[in-house]
């Protein structure tokens, strides 16, 4: 496990290859960032994702207005082609 600067953010090689996570869970700070810009508060993120405390939450923010360009890529490399989303989802 590689520590961070930040607090409750380490990376492990065994998961998802390296990329940034909250420690102690597999939730990348991708996932956090994207429910921050679809709108949801800091404070409502815990209740969609009930295993990170807000604390988790706002360290994950903290580390993405740092490091904007490495979790936009991670955004990037992970997001559905819209030609892949069954039209009855949205």
């Amino acid at each position: 496990m590689i520590i961070t600067t930040n607090r409750y953010i380490v990376r492990n090689p065994a998961i998802l290859s390296g990329e940034p996570i909250i420690i102690n869970t597999r939730t990348p700070i991708r996932a956090i960032v994207e429910l921050w810009r679809q709108g949801m508060s800091p404070e409502a993120i815990p209740h969609s994702l009930p295993h990170l405390t807000l604390a988790q939450v706002f360290d994950a923010l903290s580390y993405y207005s740092d490091n904007q360009a490495e979790i936009n890529q991670y955004i990037e490399k992970n997001r559905i082609p819209d030609d892949l989303i069954d039209p009855l989802v949205n």
